[in-house]
């Protein structure tokens, strides 16, 4: 399953996720402050 950084826009947040976790960010906002999300604001984790 991919792995992603999640970075918040507005509270500067960082969250690891999983595409699950992704999903709902996108749908829900920001699980800290709740703000509306963009797929931008996602990195994607190297396997290291």
């Amino acid at each position: 399953m991919s792995r992603y950084v999640f970075t918040c826009p507005d509270c500067g947040q960082e969250i690891e996720v999983n595409e699950s976790m992704r999903e709902a960010t996108l749908t829900h906002g920001c699980p800290v402050c709740g703000a509306t999300v963009t797929k931008a604001a996602f990195a994607s984790e190297q396997p290291s």
